[in-house]
C-alpha cells in the first residue's frame, strides 16, 4: 500500500508514509471487508458511511505538515482509522463522531490497535472542541458545504484546517491556513467525501 498507493503517487511525507505502514488497517474495516483493507478504495462501515481510501487519508495528514508535538482534532470520526494514523504523527488527538454506535466501534478498534491515548468524543464535529482548542491542525473526513467558520476558529494561530468543501456530488480537498488577514488558501484538490452533517454542514 505505501510504495505502491503512496510513495508511488504524490506522497512525500516520510513521517505520513512511515505512520501508514504502522497502522493495522485491518482493524478499523469490517471482518467481511478485511481482504480488502489495504486496496485503495473507500469500504463501507455501516451507518451509510465509509472508511476512507489510503490515498486521501495520507493526503489529508500530510497537507497537515505535522512534526509530532502537536494537539489535532479530526472531524468525523468513522472506523478511527485517521485518528490512528494522526496519534503516529501528532502529540493529541481528539476525534468527534455524530454517531454514536460508530464512535464506540472506533474507540474499540483504537484501543485494539493500541491508540488508547485518542480521545474519542460524540457530538456534532461542524463545531469542533472548543474546550480542547487550540490546535495546531484539523482534520475533516466529510464534505462541508463551504469553510467551517467555527472550526476555523479553533485553529491555532498557522494552525491548518484540511477539509473537502462543495456539494454533496463532488468536492475540492482545501488547505485552509489561520493567517492574521483571515482564512488563507493554500491549496485544493478534486474529491469525493461523504456529507459532513451538522449545524455548520448538511442536514441529514
Amino acid at each position: 500500500m505505501v510504495e505502491r498507493q503512496l510513495r508511488s503517487r504524490d506522497i512525500i511525507d516520510e513521517r505520513v508514509l512511515a505512520a501508514m505502514g504502522r497502522v493495522p488497517r485491518e482493524l478499523f474495516v469490517r471482518s467481511k471487508e478485511r481482504r480488502y483493507a489495504y486496496e485503495d478504495a473507500a469500504l463501507p462501515i455501516g451507518s451509510g458511511q465509509t472508511i476512507s481510501q489510503p490515498y486521501m487519508v495520507a493526503r489529508i495528514c500530510s497537507e497537515l505538515g505535522l512534526r509530532g508535538g502537536e494537539r489535532v482534532l479530526d472531524v468525523g470520526t468513522g472506523s478511527g482509522y485517521q485518528a490512528a494514523v494522526l496519534a503516529e504523527l501528532a502529540e493529541e488527538v481528539h476525534t468527534i463522531e455524530r454517531i454514536p454506535e460508530l464512535a464506540e466501534r472506533a474507540r474499540a478498534a483504537l484501543a485494539e490497535a493500541g491508540y488508547d491515548r485518542v480521545h474519542v468524543h460524540v457530538g456534532d464535529g461542524t463545531v469542533g472542541l472548543p474546550e480542547h482548542a487550540p490546535y495546531a491542525g484539523i482534520a475533516v473526513a466529510a464534505a462541508a458545504p463551504g469553510l467551517p467558520r467555527t472550526l476555523y476558529q479553533q485553529l491555532e494561530p498557522n494552525g491548518r484546517l484540511v477539509v473537502p468543501v462543495g456539494g454533496r456530488g463532488g468536492q475540492r480537498l482545501e488547505v485552509i491556513v489561520r493567517s492574521p488577514e483571515g482564512p488563507a488558501v493554500a491549496r485544493s484538490v478534486p474529491c469525493r467525501f461523504v456529507p459532513l452533517v451538522g449545524a455548520e454542514g448538511f442536514e441529514p
